[in-house]
């Protein structure tokens, strides 16, 4: 044998070694379960994501998918009485983690499963249930809260009313039957008696574009001339229709999601929407990387923005305050 075709078989040998012996990069699969959104919309590109920066975050940590990330999309189209089912399916693939932008969902995953770890955008996580406590969650779930505590109810109430002091009976946005006997529920009553404002829940069963219309109707027909949109993931999913719809029935109207000002409504106080992306994507990178879900703390947010949309406001009738003007993070022209 010639010397330099040994040299060759050689390195040949070792280089085969070398690529036999380096482990192939890992392919996560990831479920995503919107309780409302077509999954066909989970992308980029159609704006519907919650949180909407998630993706791009993803990406930023080193997940392309397609390359090294499956991502498998599933909706709840809006059938609250679909999501038991849909858990227990989604369960059955065996992801190696569930991200769900819902408390309902998340808490039917929880019965599903205590194995697969659940990254949640959640309401009061403690509150319903769904975790032993924000520091140290313990099992397989974690995320993040976008419930300030039951305080951010008399606050929205608060700068409606200083909007609109004529409001007096006041629509609530969110599937009653959840919210009515919780913590929340309790806190929106004792809001509405310190202002002195009557409620009303206007639906009742899921959240879709029918119940919408049907609500707004009924709202207008019983009298209200307030509303408040709670930050409930199906509202982040038909929000220009709400904002539509408010503003064709004359509702003097606040948000949870700042975004929605800028739509066209009339005033949004929340956490911004683009903040909860790096959030989310960044305890989706550690379990992946093997952190435990229930030794992650809830992510809670401790800053709000205010937007203040003048253009509906005098659409409206209303005149705005300049000590609102000055408290608003944002106002639109």
């Amino acid at each position: 044998m010639r010397r330099r075709d040994f040299v060759a078989g050689l390195l040949l040998a070792t280089t085969m070694r070398r690529a036999r012996a380096q482990p192939r990069s890992r392919v996560y699969r990831i479920a995503f379960v919107d309780p409302a959104t077509p999954a066909a919309e989970l992308n980029e590109a159609s704006g519907q994501v919650f949180p909407p920066t998630l993706f791009e975050e993803l990406r930023r940590l080193g997940y392309i998918e397609g390359r090294n990330l499956i991502i498998e999309r599933f909706s709840g189209e809006g059938r609250v009485d679909h999501f038991a089912e849909l858990a227990r399916d989604v369960v059955r693939r065996q992801p190696d983690l569930i991200f769900t932008p819902s408390s309902r969902l998340t808490l039917k995953f929880k019965e599903s499963t205590t194995t697969i770890p659940i990254v949640g955008i959640l309401g009061d996580p403690v509150g319903l249930g769904i975790v032993l406590s924000l520091a140290r969650p313990g099992g397989n779930i974690t995320g993040v809260t976008i419930d300030a505590g039951v305080e951010i109810f008399s606050k929205r109430l608060e700068f409606l009313k200083e909007l609109d002091p004529a409001v007096s009976k006041v629509g609530i946005l969110a599937s009653r039957l959840p919210f009515e006997s919780t913590v929340l529920g309790g806190a929106i009553r004792e809001a509405a008696n310190t202002a002195r404002v009557l409620l009303m829940w206007p639906i009742d069963g899921p959240l879709n574009e029918a119940e919408y219309r049907g609500a707004f109707n009924a709202m207008v027909r019983d009298g209200a001339n307030g509303l408040i949109v709670v930050d409930q993931n199906e509202n982040w999913t038909y929000r220009q229709l709400i904002v539509d719809l408010a503003q064709k029935s004359r509702l003097s109207t606040i948000y949870p999601f700042p975004i929605c000002a800028k739509l066209g409504g009339l005033v949004a106080y929340g956490m911004n929407t683009a903040d909860l992306g790096p959030r989310v994507a960044g305890v989706i990178d550690r379990i992946l990387k093997g952190a435990h879900p229930g030794e992650i703390p809830i992510y809670q947010p401790t800053r709000f923005e205010l937007v203040i949309n003048l253009k509906t406001a005098k659409l409206l009738g209303l005149a705005v305050t300049p000590a609102l003007l000055a408290a608003a993070d944002e106002v639109i022209e």
